[in-house]
């Protein structure tokens, strides 16, 4: 009868330790992610002094950092003077579609390049309400962006960085130009903010007045220190609850409140 009550008891305390151990396993072993970059220079990397994709690098040891990914997997489609309208066009390119159908998460970096375009066909008569006119297109073509990548996996997360502004030192030197850039991130947001499981990661505050020591010699792309910084302000928007979110639950973080 002793024997009997013994056991009963072991098996309670052995289905208490078995629950928590499951807990713990399932939030502490590593996993492995897939990660798509897609988009225009900063992607590519232009600016980088060791041709190894800009961001990527950095934003790969960061997350390898983290206790609950064992291994990040970039496979790198930037392409230099991208804009949005390319963008969706090179979307449905089989070799760019293969690698987002196996992705856990898609990086864009995208509509620098409009900008650009804006100022180039309008140089003689640039005003803001230029700017203005273009902005609700932009937005549209980054909907379509977004909306090309869930089409192709409707489980991937996204994240969609910003643009900056480098503009006032190579093309205009305006006091609008900054309420500019800000008024094209704010529409870029607001899109993003109706997809789910994405993220709008804000890189406009790390290249603004200072920050000349950030910049390449062509003074529009990031050098190595601009990089590293703009992966940081990556990582630090998506680490935690975000990054459970965009890899649908395959990275759980800690629960700080269980024992």
């Amino acid at each position: 009868m002793k024997w009997k009550v013994a056991g009963i008891i072991l098996t309670v305390l052995l289905a208490g330790c078995t629950d928590g151990a499951q807990e713990t396993v399932e939030t502490s072993v590593p996993q492995d992610i897939s990660i798509v970059s897609i988009g225009d220079s900063l992607t590519e990397g232009v600016g980088d002094s060791t041709n190894s994709g800009g961001y990527i690098p950095y934003l790969e040891d960061q997350l390898e950092s983290l206790d609950e990914v064992k291994d990040a997997s970039f496979v790198n489609h930037g392409k230099r003077g991208n804009r949005t309208d390319q963008l969706i066009k090179r979307l449905k390119k089989e070799d760019i579609g293969a690698d987002i159908q196996k992705a856990d998460m898609v990086m864009v970096t995208i509509g620098g390049n409009d900008v650009v375009k804006v100022v180039k066909e309008n140089w003689s008569h640039l005003t803001v309400e230029t700017f203005e006119r273009e902005e609700e297109g932009y937005g549209d073509r980054i909907r379509t962006v977004l909306e090309e990548i869930r089409s192709i996996n409707e489980d991937a997360g996204i994240v969609l960085i910003g643009i900056y502004n480098p503009f006032g030192r190579v093309f205009i030197d305006t006091e609008d130009d900054e309420a500019i850039v800000q008024a094209w991130n704010k529409q870029a947001e607001e899109v993003a903010a109706s997809f789910d499981r994405t993220v709008f990661v804000n890189v406009e505050t790390i290249f603004g007045e200072g920050s000349d020591g950030l910049f390449f010699e062509d003074q529009f792309h990031p050098n190595d220190i601009g990089y590293e910084q703009m992966a940081g302000r990556i990582f630090d928007e998506i680490n935690g609850d975000p990054l459970e979110e965009l890899t649908s639950q395959k990275i759980v973080m800690p629960n700080e409140g269980s024992n």
